[in-house]
């Protein structure tokens, strides 16, 4: 797979500082992170210029994680000379949906190839992406080999499995739908609008318990936990800040008992 060099692509990368404080005040509108993480960002965006804001670079619980995007826009901007794929045969078994795929980045024409493997099965991809694990499998393979390419520490997010998040800690809804529960189609769509608006997962938990008056999750309703997301997506929609800015409350008392 030859990259083609669009005049979009070869615009001028725009200046360190002025990238930098960008994708700082943007990241802080999703998450909060540590001065550590800044020095990280730092560092990223001085290298690679990867930008918050074009979707290249996402930081869950924390951590950066680079994008499928922000990997091919670096790739163009290097004047990768090509990508190629291929299904490793002996590994996959497509009647279980489990597929390996094998990637190799040539950075230059001259270049032996930078090698990078990814796997994909219904036990590792989000429920968003079940049935196409095929796909999954390659833009994982891909990512690795173009981290490895151009020597990338951090990993990209479709690598890992499924980000952790509290829908995965709601019980299991009674096979007669009474009960404590939340079903899978309420888990479903909360884990849509937490990745959809980019919300912290662990806060998002927090303001559900708070919502439904409960101790833990495990103790709220079905119709609490359905009547919270309804409340949730409303309000990611109408005024995400507003919202962003009471996620962020709930992770104030936590703070303070560590200090």
């Amino acid at each position: 797979m030859k990259l083609p060099t669009r005049q979009s692509d070869t615009r001028p990368v725009p200046n360190f500082k002025r990238l930098l404080r960008e994708n700082v005040r943007l990241a802080r509108k999703t998450a909060l992170f540590s001065s550590r993480a800044i020095d990280l960002l730092a560092s990223i965006t001085r290298e690679f210029r990867f930008s918050f804001k074009a979707g290249e670079l996402q930081i869950i619980n924390g951590n950066w994680y680079v994008t499928h995007t922000g990997l091919l826009r670096l790739a163009r901007r290097k004047r990768c000379s090509g990508i190629h794929v291929e299904a490793v045969d002996s590994l996959c078994d497509s009647g279980a949906n489990r597929f390996v795929l094998k990637a190799t980045v040539f950075p230059s024409k001259g270049s032996s190839g930078f090698v990078g493997y990814g796997d994909a099965d219904p036990s590792n991809v989000s429920a968003l992406v079940r049935g196409a694990e095929m796909r999954v499998a390659e833009t994982r393979a891909v990512n690795r080999a173009l981290r490895k390419a151009y020597g990338i520490g951090i990993c990209s997010v479709e690598e890992i499995g499924t980000i952790p998040n509290p829908v995965e800690k709601f019980p299991p809804q009674n096979a007669n739908g009474n009960g404590h529960g939340t079903g899978p189609k309420v888990r479903d769509r909360l884990c849509q609008i937490i990745r959809q608006h980019r919300l912290d997962p662990e806060l998002v938990k927090a303001y559900a318990v708070d919502f439904c008056g409960t101790r833990t999750l495990r103790e709220a309703s079905r119709e609490q936990v359905k009547n919270f997301v309804l409340q949730l997506a409303d309000r990611a929609e109408k005024d995400r800040h507003a919202l962003l800015c009471q996620l962020n409350s709930y992770s104030q008392p936590e703070q303070e008992g560590a200090a």
